[in-house]
Order: structure tokens, then sequence, then C-alpha cells
């Protein structure tokens, strides 16, 4: 092999695992994952979407820890029985706070209420996310313009808000949920796919902007296929019923995942060695991915309303 010019750094050499995209469980079991500055313990965490799925798992999770958890999402008395929940796991305190992403005051509010009550925020993932189905010319703005609102601009919402105290901080972690979805395109899902293109994105602008903040952590998670309640309050042009195509996980897994994200900030992971696979036939082999996703993607997540499994 020819030498390199001497102007050119000398890297000095990986081994090839290394060079791959790996999990982030890996990734922290190599040392490559610098350590949590999140705070003190226990860490005050403020979660979103935390009344079902991922977001409820992620709760629990930190309850069991010990951590303070702020719970947000729109239905209040779902958010109360969560919050019993988390005391039972030994929660240091569980708070909830009821608010409406969409709107930029509801966010503020409950940051400075967050504020008022801890003083501080060390971490906050962001969970609530909705889901529609149908061509993009078959979906009516209202559904369109309400998913993007509630999985983008709600994101940038609770960015923005979060930003500005770990930036007065100097410390602190924010994670994006985002989906297999902002990596890849699949038919009849347009308004989710991109909303969560957008989320990475905005995660990406995130890092690049804190870039002077060494303690300021913005992670972004991408989970695959997971069996959450988002497919029974999916909106579907069509009239189908929509599932988790295979193989899909438990929001527990994913909550865990989320929670070592705290532990161990990296700046982007996903959930499981299939999300890098598919990724990788999306990017390599488009011409092909753009003939089989629809009919795979039609035969392992959808079925006429009435059918049985």
């Amino acid at each position: 092999m020819p030498s390199l010019p001497s102007f050119l750094p000398r890297l000095p050499r990986l081994p090839l695992p290394l060079l791959l995209p790996a999990p982030a469980a890996v990734a922290r079991a190599a040392g490559l994952l610098r350590r949590s500055d999140a705070g003190p313990h226990p860490r005050v965490v403020v979660v979103t979407g935390a009344s079902s799925g991922i977001g409820r798992a992620t709760a629990l999770e930190l309850s069991r820890r010990g951590d303070h958890v702020v719970l947000v999402a729109r239905r209040e008395e779902v958010l109360d029985e969560v919050a019993e929940v988390c005391r039972d796991e030994g929660a240091a305190s569980a708070l909830v706070l009821p608010a409406d992403l969409d709107v930029d005051e509801d966010v503020a509010a409950l940051v400075d209420l967050v504020l008022e009550r801890h003083g501080r925020v060390d971490a906050l993932v962001h969970s609530a996310g909705v889901v529609a189905y149908g061509r993009a010319e078959e979906l009516d703005a209202e559904t369109f313009d309400a998913v993007v609102r509630t999985n983008l601009l709600a994101s940038a919402n609770v960015a923005r808000h979060t930003m500005r105290v770990l930036r007065r901080q100097e410390r602190g972690v924010l994670v994006l949920v985002g989906s297999l979805l902002g990596h890849v395109a699949v038919p009849d899902m347009t308004p989710y796919v991109v909303s969560k293109w957008g989320v990475r994105a905005l995660a990406r602008q995130l890092q690049i902007e804190s870039s002077d903040l060494p303690h300021v952590h913005v992670c972004h998670v991408s989970p695959g296929s997971v069996d959450t309640p988002i497919y029974d309050s999916a909106l579907d042009s069509a009239g189908m019923v929509n599932r988790p195509p295979p193989p899909s996980i438990s929001p527990e897994r994913v909550g865990r995942q989320l929670v070592a994200c705290l532990d161990a900030p990296g700046p982007r992971a996903q959930t499981g060695l299939t999300n890098y696979a598919l990724v990788a036939a999306f990017t390599l082999a488009p011409a092909v991915w753009d003939r089989a996703i629809g009919p795979a993607f039609d035969l392992l997540s959808r079925r006429p309303a009435g059918t049985q499994d």
C-alpha cells in the first residue's frame, strides 16, 4: 500500500469492529462513550409521552434508579396513575405536568414549573409522538399537519426550552426519540417519515450548536419496531388495522436503552442490529428497496379491518 503524504496526520490502526456502527450498549462496553455529566443523584428527569409506551417504560426505569421523574403528556388522569406506579417503584418523587407540547407556551410553563420545584433539569427524554397511515395525496391537511406538528414541531419546542436551561447550567442531557423511519422511507406513512427525518436533523443541529458545552449532551435514539399503543391510535385513511412489523421489541427494552443514554451519553443510537441492516439496504440498494418495501410493509404491518392475525 502506498504511504500517506507526510503532511497528513497518521491515524491509529483500529480493529475492524470499531469501524462498523455498533449498538450503544456495545459502544459503552468498549469505553467509547463518556460517562454522564447530567448532574447529581438522584437526577431530575423530565419524560414526555409518559402516559404510555416508551415514555411510561422510561419513567418506570428511572424510578427504579431512584430518580425524580417529571411526567408529561396530555392526559392528566393517566399520568396520575403512572405517577403512583413510579412512586411504588422507588422514584424520589413523581411530578405530573399535563401539557400540549405543540403549544410553545405550555412547554415554557412546564419547564418553569420543573425549575420552581427542583431548581434544575438534569435530563429530558422526549418520546411523545403519533402516527398516521395513508398516501400523501389521500391524507387531509389536518391529519398531515397534526403528525408533523406533534412529532417535529413539538420536538423543536421541547428542545428550545430545554437547551436554554442546559446552556445556563452548562450541564445536562437531552434525548430525542426518533425512529428507524427517520433513516429510511416506507410507503403510506409520509407525514410520520417526514417528521422523524426532521427530528434526526434537529438533533444533529443541536449537537453542533452545543459543541461549545462539553458537559451538555444531545442524544438521538432510533427505535425500530416497538410494540406500543401508538399503532392502536394510528389514523388510517384506508381503514386498515396496523401493527408493529416483526421483529418488534418491547417498550421496556427501549426505556432501558434511553436511561442508559443518560448514564453514558452518545450522539446517536439504534435499538438493534436489524436497524443497521435496513438502513444499509435503503442506502446501498435504493432501487431494490423501492420495489420491495411496499409489498413487505403491507404483508408485515397492515391488514384490513375485521380480519384476524
